[in-house]
């Protein structure tokens, strides 16, 4: 079937079998290969999409993933629902579902168009100025419209049924773009032979060669010379060619992430493949091969369905086959648009006539578009669009104003000129450069291992883009450092441009007609619906800064990320403010480059496998116990080991009783372990810890405490120094990964002059508490090479050696008041190791014990748990550890940070304990704490429960507090109010169990 604008012998797609499709209901036939937004161009359909703040009708602006407007739902069935799909991205496939979206009760009757009428009373910065009164209003009112009003798309009600893959790659090149630049540096670098990754976003490479149709490559058609490229480079072992696969992120030390569109394209695809994929790829140089993005001209109603980019209206026919109109205007400001009107006119189209800004441009595109009788018209200025659901006419004037000629149209091309591409670079961190001549940003200095080149770097023709690209290419091959590489690749020839297209340069802001004395609603933002108007506002309301004015106006927030609106935009700020561009700065380009699915980052990770569940080596032992689990972070820990007829309490209490009686046996091996080792090892840890380690002796232990910059508590932990330049570090279950960057980042960043090596060896331990009276008869028998006595093995000690045969690291210490022993072996003996000491366990009455009994424990004998016991906001002080801070150290971490007046001064939250005055009260840990009960309601409070517990041993309550000046409360009473009873407690010591510490050492 042959469609309305489709042209018999035009475009790439001949031989495609036949696509049925349907938009908003209506069917529609296609051809295979072409994109969404061609197939309904060649059935005639221009309206596609309504905007988000007017709701004005909207049509294609463009081809590419730079599209603002045509932004539509993809539906397969009721769970694969994907809004905000671009309609020029979007391949066509036989029985595809597309709908519109933001408009009600129909795309060509939306009711919400009404906001155009109002528009006066919604300008820039309208929501910054109203919903203010009245106050009550808001949340009843104007938070339930606005939240009903915001958004494009409707998100999906049912889980995706799909499935997403991820990949980690490393190369030596990674090429981003696929056109004639970033083919030509493949191929160079390729065949130094270095590891090589080429990815471009669409389909088929050939960037701008997709349209280019006065290009010719080594005696080919462009576009042919570059499959036939990208063939040869698919056939090498070295490359790996990643189609339809958007860089869309690029992060530090050369990581670029990539979103692979791996079967959103095919009718039925096999249920093996995943949606997407993303591609982690580090590498050791980078080439910049993005291209150019197409800038719109602005004027009065620029966004009428039909008018669009010239280099789109050349894609849609050039490559897909497909006419925009049949009488098509052209309003250009360089010589690109030319090209377009000569493509047209060759192909039978009706170029009404070509309005072109400039006074006397001369070459030979005008001279060709002469020749086909179209007719030129020079320093002319369309000053506004007509039509509605549909242009239908431009309106000329010369650009210094005289008589207005309206001349019918069923679409406008028009072309600004061309703005590099560099949102990868300037993600890169690299700094970019205004070139005053051209007008536009190019890149300036580099921040990491990349280059950019061809249009992206502001290169202008075929010729010298591919000489700059294949130079590039070869020379990052080099820089890689492979050794040897290209011993046997047969070196390949720089491609020779025999014909191309020579564009010139263009204008940016306002044209004529849509100046500062005017009100016409000229868009620079089409998705936003900023007008030039707008950003002139903006300006005046005080907004100084490009980063201002584009919040205020949000021009360049919408879903493209300003490609098209960014420069116009910033042009209109300059001129308004009277200054260079340059001094009115630029926008930042953030990550993404264009919108990435939920689900390619997810991935796997979601249901059962939305965070890891991590067991120890003795989980299957505690299973076949019938333990109860906790999740404490993604660790599943034993909670309590409930007898028959027992419930969590009365477990609880015959754990604690038993430990503190004979002995108990607990699975510590979620603790965080790292190995810090080298020459440097203390004075390194001199510098990240309170404590001062050069002095402490190979084979004791020492409590440490680590402090952020600020000088609040940040992990705490049992380190012991096993040799002089070997320290085996604990942390907290939670803090593990946090200490470990916390320290990279320091040894990195601060300390990259000492000679130390960072492990993490958290998983490679299986540690076993055993603490109680009994303790050391329980270990005894099974270790060998080891003295357990007291004077061989004193409390904060560690010793290497054996345990039932296997390597041991014994540390004697505890986290209970009792004698203590926590015994680490490889985890691979873990439970083996578990099971001989619960049978030595079982001949002096000991009992397996969870982490709720350990907490309890701990709280009798005053320990803290950072982060339950601290809040960030605690310094040692604060936490009554002030003696594990080296009173003769100069420097660490956090040092200036507790000289701070207000970590000083009196009055700070102090941790403290609380008896309640009735025992059988257990408080609720988080309750706030008052000193007047009785005091008008909203109460000052002066603190909090961080821990509390029932206490068997105690045969009470205790519980643990930060209080304001706690320390100074000594035996006062406070209040804890509550919502059935206010409950008295008396302030205390943070001890409530063997005050005096005796029971250490048995």
């Amino acid at each position: 079937m042959i469609a309305t604008f489709r042209i018999p012998g035009a475009g790439r797609l001949k031989q495609a079998e036949t696509a049925r499709f349907s938009f908003d209901g209506q069917s529609y036939a296609g051809v295979e290969g072409e994109t969404l937004a061609s197939a309904l161009l060649a059935n005639g359909v221009h309206l596609v999409g309504r905007s988000f703040k007017y709701h004005r009708p909207r049509g294609f602006l463009s081809a590419g993933a730079e599209e603002p407007n045509a932004l539509v739902e993809i539906k397969r069935d009721a769970a694969r629902k994907t809004p905000n799909v671009r309609a020029t991205v979007q391949e066509l496939y036989d029985g595809l579902t597309a709908q519109s979206q933001n408009r009600w009760p129909s795309l060509a009757f939306d009711v919400s168009a009404l906001g155009d009428i109002a528009s006066p009373l919604l300008s820039a910065g309208f929501y910054y100025k109203t919903f203010m009164w009245p106050k009550s209003a808001w949340k009843n009112f104007y938070e339930p419209k606005i939240r009903a009003a915001a958004g494009l798309g409707v998100a999906p009600d049912q889980p995706d049924p799909d499935h997403y893959s991820a990949r980690f790659a490393h190369c030596d090149v990674l090429v981003l773009g696929g056109g004639a630049a970033g083919i030509a540096a493949a191929l160079a670098a390729a065949e130094s032979g270095v590891r090589v990754i080429l990815a471009d976003e669409q389909a088929d490479f050939g960037g701008s060669l997709h349209f280019e149709s006065g290009a010719r490559i080594d005696g080919q058609d462009g576009f042919a010379w570059a499959q036939g490229a990208v063939a040869k480079l698919k056939a090498m072992d070295n490359v790996r060619v990643l189609s339809r696969t958007t860089a869309f992120g690029y992060y530090a030390q050369n990581f670029v992430g990539l979103v692979e569109r791996v079967s959103d394209h095919l009718q039925n695809p096999d249920r093996e493949l995943p949606r997407e994929r993303l591609w982690q790829v580090r590498a050791r140089r980078v080439v910049l091969a993005t291209g150019a993005i197409e800038r719109h001209i602005v004027f009065a109603d620029n966004d009428r369905p039909g008018i669009m980019l010239a280099s789109a209206a050349r894609t849609y026919l050039n490559h897909y086959g497909v006419a925009v109109g049949r009488n098509v205007g052209v309003y250009t400001a360089n010589d690109s648009a030319y090209a377009a009107a000569i493509d047209l006119k060759k192909a039978g189209v009706g170029v009404a006539a070509i309005v072109d800004l400039r006074d006397n441009p001369s070459g030979s595109v005008i001279d060709e578009a002469r020749a086909l009788g179209i007719e030129v018209n020079f320093g002319r200025a369309v000053i506004r669009a007509g039509g509605k659901l549909r242009v239908s006419s431009m309106t000329v004037q010369p650009k210094n104003g005289g008589g207005e000629r309206t001349i019918p149209v069923d679409a406008i091309l028009m072309s600004a000129g061309w703005t590099p591409s560099v949102h990868l670079f300037s993600q890169s961190r690299g700094k970019v450069a205004f070139n005053d001549e051209t007008k536009r940003f190019v890149p300036g200095t580099y921040a990491q291992d990349c280059v950019s080149v061809g249009a992206c770097n502001g290169t202008d023709g075929l010729s010298a883009t591919i000489d700059e690209a294949y130079a590039a290419g070869a020379k990052a091959a080099k820089d890689a450092g492979v050794k040897n590489a290209g011993a046997n690749i047969v070196k390949g020839t720089k491609p020779k441009v025999d014909a191309s297209e020579s564009w010139s340069r263009g204008m940016l802001g306002a044209a004529p007609g849509a100046g500062p004395d005017t009100t016409v609603k000229a868009f620079v933002d089409f998705q936003n619906d900023v007008t030039a108007k707008d950003i002139r506002q903006a300006v005046h309301e005080g907004m100084r800064s490009i980063e201002h004015v584009k919040r205020f106006t949000t021009n360049g927030m919408a879903t493209d990320q300003g490609k098209t609106s960014n420069m116009h935009g910033l042009a209109i700020a300059a001129e308004t403010l009277g200054k260079p561009i340059p001094q009115v700065g630029l926008t930042t380009f953030r990550a993404p480059y264009t919108p990435v699915t939920f689900g390619s980052i997810v991935g796997h990770a979601r249901g059962p496998l939305f965070d890891p569940t991590r067991k120890t080596a003795i989980h299957p032992w505690a299973e076949a116990q019938g333990a109860v689990f906790e999740d404490v972070g993604q660790w599943k820990r034993a909670w309590y080991f409930p007898k028959a007829g027992e419930d969590m309490h009365a477990a609880v209490d015959r754990e604690c009783v038993t430990v503190r009686k004979t002995a108990g046996l607990f699975d510590a091996s979620t603790l965080g372990k790292i190995e810090v080792v080298g020459p440097d090892a203390a004075k390194f840890m001199e510098l990240l810890y309170t404590n001062p380690w050069e002095k402490l002796e190979p084979g004791r232990c020492r409590y440490g405490i680590m402090l952020r910059e600020d000088g609040f508590i940040y992990d705490d932990g049992v380190v012991g120094r096993l040799a002089a330049d070997r320290f085996h570090v604990t942390t907290t279950t939670g803090g593990a990964p946090r200490v470990m960057n916390h320290m990279e980042d320091y040894l990195q960043t601060e300390f990259p002059h000492l000679n130390v090596w960072l492990i993490s060896t958290t998983e490679q331990w299986a540690v076993i508490a055993v603490q109680g009276p009994k303790s050391r008869e329980i270990i005894a028998p099974l270790v060998e090479g080891i003295d357990m006595s007291d004077g061989a093995l004193p409390h904060m000690s560690v010793r290497e050696g054996r345990i039932c045969g296997v390597p041991t690291r014994l540390c004697r210490m505890s986290f209970t008041g009792e004698r203590g022993f926590e015994v680490n072996v490889p985890a691979d003996h873990g439970q083996a190791v578990w099971e001989a000491l619960w049978a030595e366990g079982q001949k002096h009455g000991a009992c397996a014990y969870g982490t709720e009994a350990m907490h309890v424990l701990r709280a009798e004998k005053g320990y803290i748990i950072v982060g339950q016991d601290t809040d960030g906001t605690v310094t040692p002080n604060d936490a009554g550890l002030d003696w594990a801070v080296g009173k003769k150290k100069t420097d660490f971490v956090g040092i200036r940070g507790m000289a701070r007046p207000d970590l000083v001064a009196k009055g700070r939250k102090q941790l403290v304990g609380l008896k309640t005055k009735d025992p059988k009260v257990v408080l609720e840990e988080g309750a706030q704490i008052v000193g007047d009960p009785k005091q008008a309601i909203p109460m000052t409070m002066i603190g909090h429960v961080t821990s509390s517990y029932w206490s068997e041993n105690c045969g009470r309550s205790i519980a643990l507090a930060l209080v304001a000046g706690g320390r100074d409360r000594m035996g006062e009473t406070l209040y804890v109010p509550m919502p059935d009873a206010t409950i008295e407690v008396e302030v205390t010591g943070m001890v409530f169990f063997d005050d005096k510490g005796e029971r250490l050492n048995g």
